[in-house]
C-alpha cells in the first residue's frame, strides 16, 4: 500500500497540479489538507475520472481535509466522533478517517497555533489532546493505523532549517512537541525517520524570502505508523518536485509505502 499526504493549500487553485501528480504517482491513497472548499464544491469528477473514490470534510475558504482512494473505504468518519463533548472542535474541518484492507487511515490538519499563549495556540493544544484520546480509543478497535497529514509541528530541532533561531517559536515549542510525543507514545513511529535520520529534509517552505530555493524549510508533514505497519514500511520520501511548479502549494507531498 502506498499512502501520500499533501497540504495543497486550496484544491481549486491546485487541482491541475494534484491531478497531474496523481497521474504520475498513482498512489493507493492520497490524504489532502487545506482543501478550502465545502464538500459540494470539491472537484470530484477530476478524481473519479481517474478511478478514485473521494471522501471530503470541508469548509469554505479555510481548513478542510479529504481522502482520495483507489478502492472504496470502509467505516469513513469525520471529526472526533464517537468522543463525547467535542462538537466545538469539529466546527473546523480537520479530521477524516477511513479503513482500507484492515488499515485505518487518519488524515489530519492540526491547527497552526498562531502566537504563543494566544487563543489559537491554546486551541491547538486542546485539539492535540482530543486527537490523542481519539487515537487511544481507535487502537482498541484496530491495530493497524496510519495517521498522516500536516501536523504544524517540527518534532525535533533537525526538522527546522535554523533551530538556534526558531526553536521555541510556534510549531516548535516544547508544549506542542510534548503533545505530539504523547500521541506517538500510544504506539506510533515516524515513518520518515526509519529511512532518513539526518536534518535538512523539509516538507514546508514559506513563500517569502526565496525559502524553497534556499531550503529554509520545516518538516511538519508526517506519517506515523503503528508497530506492524512501521516494521513493514519499505520507504518514506518527500517529493519536492511539485514545489518547483508555477503557483505551487507551500507544502510538498510525503509518501510512505508499506
Amino acid at each position: 500500500m502506498i499512502v501520500a499526504t499533501w497540504n495543497v493549500n486550496s484544491i481549486r487553485i491546485r487541482e491541475d497540479a494534484v491531478i497531474n501528480w496523481l497521474k504520475e504517482n498513482p498512489v493507493d491513497v492520497l490524504c489532502l489538507q487545506e482543501t478550502k472548499v465545502v464538500d459540494t464544491d470539491f472537484p470530484q469528477s477530476l478524481f473519479t475520472d481517474l478511478g478514485y473514490h473521494i471522501y471530503a470534510f470541508g469548509q469554505k475558504s479555510y481548513n478542510g481535509v479529504a481522502i482520495i482512494s483507489k478502492q472504496p473505504l470502509e467505516n469513513v468518519s469525520t471529526g472526533f466522533a464517537p468522543l463525547i463533548g467535542l462538537n466545538d472542535l469539529d466546527e473546523q474541518k480537520r479530521l477524516i478517517t477511513g479503513t482500507l484492507d484492515d488499515v485505518k487511515i487518519v488524515c489530519v490538519y492540526v491547527p497552526n497555533g498562531g502566537a504563543i499563549e494566544s487563543e489559537k495556540y491554546l486551541y491547538k493544544l486542546q485539539w492535540l489532546k482530543a486527537l490523542r484520546e481519539y487515537l487511544r480509543f481507535a487502537l482498541y478497535e484496530i491495530s493497524n493505523i496510519c495517521i498522516c497529514g500536516d501536523f504544524n509541528i517540527a518534532l525535533e530541532d533537525k526538522d527546522i532549517h535554523a533551530p538556534a533561531l526558531l526553536t521555541g517559536q510556534t510549531m516548535a515549542t516544547e508544549l506542542e512537541r510534548q503533545a505530539l510525543r504523547e500521541i506517538i507514545d500510544l504506539g506510533f513511529a515516524d515513518a520518515f525517520r526509519k529511512f532518513t535520520t539526518e536534518g535538512g529534509n523539509y516538507s514546508w517552505w514559506d513563500y517569502r524570502a526565496a525559502a524553497f530555493r534556499r531550503n529554509l524549510g520545516w518538516r511538519i508533514d508526517h506519517h506515523y505508523l503503528t508497530s506492524d505497519l512501521y516494521k513493514q514500511a519499505t520507504s518514506c520520501i518527500i517529493d519536492t518536485t511539485v514545489r518547483k511548479l508555477t503557483q505551487p502549494s507551500d507544502h510538498a507531498p510525503v509518501i510512505v509505502e508499506f
